[in-house]
């Protein structure tokens, strides 16, 4: 069964500002993440709770909940500046 994908409004206006050139990009790897929250290319954060997966240089961090079938995307941002 598929997850439903949620964005905090943080995420909403990091999505907003993307550059159009990785944007759809970003857009793609956030609906795969409804069939698969957690693909092999996923890693755990370390000293938080959530994951995060690459696309290009950009991050989308995100959690996880299995008994609401959910995953919520709480940041999307340039590798240098995602974990600031």
């Amino acid at each position: 069964m598929a997850y439903q994908i949620f964005l905090k409004k943080s995420a909403e206006k990091e999505l907003a500002v993307l550059p159009d050139k990785i944007h759809d990009r970003i857009v793609a790897g956030i609906i795969s993440l409804a069939g698969d929250p957690r693909p092999k290319k996923a890693k755990k954060l370390q000293g938080r709770e959530g994951y995060r997966i690459r696309i290009g240089d950009y991050r989308i961090l995100y959690m996880v909940y299995d008994k609401e079938q959910k995953v919520e995307v709480f940041s999307i941002a340039h590798r240098r500046d995602v974990y600031r």
